[in-house]
């Protein structure tokens, strides 16, 4: 079966292949005769009910420095590919959310992975709420009085972000900290939305799971370890990704959570646990692909495709 491959994402000049979970995606699906073309959300264009974006033709090549190449850029109907993957990264803002809007017009007709109503409907930092007896102690607000509350209770916590992504601004308050009051307002002042408030999990300085799951089935882990100085374990922010193994904790989550990603059309999914509790469900953009296959572990971009290609060949 070949495939014709669209890739919404963000400017791919800008990307770390070697790290990068898309362009892992990509070569799997050129490796395996599918053809891609490639467009940034900005080039979308929608016409009554008509969808089209300004496509270039994509070739890639695992070399560092040298690993693409554009041809001409041509004005497309999205809905003559087969298969969108919808992998540009967060932030989770309103721009994000327009273009679900657009690419609900035609998925499942073209199958968009992930489903993009689902994505718009899952935010990482909201759809694990549905799971409260996985998730340690967990507090979404603005409310300085509902964070001290909480503060007092557990101790000991973490401010972060509802729609951050690779640990950006992501900050502990210890129960004497001084410094609560100061960045309750800097929070106040840099995000309209409400924040994640968790209690601290000292288990992190052990590392934070990646766990891939390929429609709602473990397809490898990688265990990323903060560096001394730093709370946060995303690579991104220094994190030393490690071989792991799974914990009968970790495969009761994955069980729990499979059911709702299948039924969601969440395909490729990314989630987080530290210790024994998950505190994300990943599922815009996920990471790991490549530091999982790496470190020995699957290579779940060949099962993400094996999942893509039996579902169009059966029409979904």
């Amino acid at each position: 079966m070949t495939l014709k491959v669209a890739v919404q994402m963000d400017p791919i000049e800008r990307i770390n292949i070697k790290g990068d979970s898309t362009f892992a995606l990509l070569l799997e699906a050129q490796a395996r005769g599918h053809s891609l073309s490639y467009y940034t959300p900005d080039r979308m264009a929608q016409v009554g009910d008509r969808l089209f974006a300004r496509v270039e033709p994509l070739s890639v090549r695992d070399k560092a420095g040298d690993y693409f190449t554009l041809g001409e850029p041509e004005r497309t109907p999205l809905d003559s590919f087969d298969v969108i993957l919808l992998r540009q990264d967060p932030p989770f803002d309103l721009s994000y959310i327009t273009t679900t809007h657009m690419l609900e017009r035609i998925h499942p007709r073209t199958l968009v992975v992930n489903d993009p109503a689902e994505v718009r409907n899952a935010p990482e930092k909201v759809l694990v709420t549905s799971f409260p007896q996985l998730m340690p102690p967990t507090l979404i607000t603005r409310d300085k009085e509902e964070i001290k509350a909480f503060r007092a209770e557990h101790q000991d916590i973490v401010m972060k972000p509802l729609y951050g992504h690779g640990g950006g601004g992501v900050f502990r308050i210890t129960r004497d900290d001084l410094n609560f009051g100061s960045l309750y307002d800097m929070f106040a002042a840099t995000f309209r939305e409400p924040w994640v408030i968790q209690k601290f999990l000292p288990a992190v300085k052990q590392g934070d799971k990646r766990i891939l799951l390929v429609d709602g089935e473990f397809a490898g882990a990688v265990n990323r370890v903060p560096a001394e100085d730093d709370l946060r374990s995303n690579m991104v922010r220094g994190g030393s990704p490690k071989a792991t193994d799974l914990t009968p904790r970790e495969r009761e989550i994955i069980e729990t959570l499979k059911p709702t990603l299948k039924s969601r059309g969440l395909i490729f999914v990314g989630i987080d646990v530290i210790g024994d509790w998950l505190t994300e469900i990943n599922v815009t953009s996920p990471t790991g692909i490549r530091a999982v296959k790496n470190l020995g572990g699957p290579d779940a971009a060949a099962l993400t495709w094996d999942v893509i290609e039996r579902k169009r060949k059966a029409g979904a």
